[in-house]
């Protein structure tokens, strides 16, 4: 954090955070709303990049890493 913390900040990711649930997405259940929240704050934080940074930065994030069938079912 770079001290630069007000409340125009605030409402500023509010607006974008409204913004992508009544825009992008057709339905959002309530469960399921901190994962909408996460995507945002992530693109949020790197919006001084391009898509194609916040892209290579998502990459960079996932590389070496394993996501098998049973764990997104929850069937272990």
């Amino acid at each position: 954090m770079d001290g630069r913390v007000h409340t125009n900040g605030l409402e500023n990711f509010w607006s974008l955070l409204k913004r992508g649930l009544h825009g992008t997405y057709v339905s959002v259940d309530a469960d399921h709303l901190f994962r909408y929240v996460d995507e945002r704050v992530f693109a949020y934080n790197l919006r001084e990049r391009t898509d194609y940074g916040r892209f290579e930065t998502l990459l960079g994030a996932v590389q070496g890493r394993r996501l098998t069938y049973a764990e997104v079912t929850g069937s272990r």
